[in-house]
């Protein structure tokens, strides 16, 4: 789908879930990755995540469309077009917009790194696991006050 389509298309929802005209730019922008779209407060422009489109079809990119719509209309009112507010929150559930947008399959956002570090106390043994390298002389244990001793931890494999 082109940018002139995904223009149409949003202007055609805009009509016929609002009632009002959407009268700025609309694109797709394929480097948006956590987010289904974008409404610029600014420029009162609307991107679209095009991977949305593709993973999930045209029903979930217009729940995405009727979401950044929702801001666009509620803004150029003057009325709340925030997430917390309640006019944005009635407005969505009015139009059938969706709250939020679906994960990306693959696209599990960061994967936590396992733990590398483990901080053990000489006096107690108490230990304490660290993603990342601590300087032991800057730390007591918590449980006896004793002194810590820094020891890698070999991944598995």
């Amino acid at each position: 789908m082109s940018n002139e389509e995904l223009q149409q298309w949003i202007e055609k929802v805009s009509l016929e879930s609002f009632g009002v005209s959407f009268r700025h730019k609309a694109s797709f922008n394929r480097r948006l990755s956590a987010t289904g779209g974008r409404y610029f407060v600014q420029s009162h422009n609307i991107e679209i995540n095009p991977h949305q489109l593709e993973a999930y079809g045209p029903e979930e990119t217009e729940r995405i469309i009727k979401h950044e719509l929702c801001h666009y209309h509620l803004h150029l009112a003057g009325r709340g077009y925030m997430h917390r507010d309640a006019d944005f929150k009635s407005l969505l559930a009015q139009v059938g917009g969706s709250r939020y947008c679906r994960s990306l399959p693959g696209k599990g956002g960061r994967k936590p790194l396992p733990y590398r570090y483990r901080l053990v106390c000489r006096s107690c043994g108490q230990t304490y696991l660290r993603k990342r390298k601590t300087d032991p002389r800057r730390y007591r244990c918590g449980r006896c006050r004793g002194p810590l001793q820094l020891e890698p931890i070999e991944p598995p494999q």
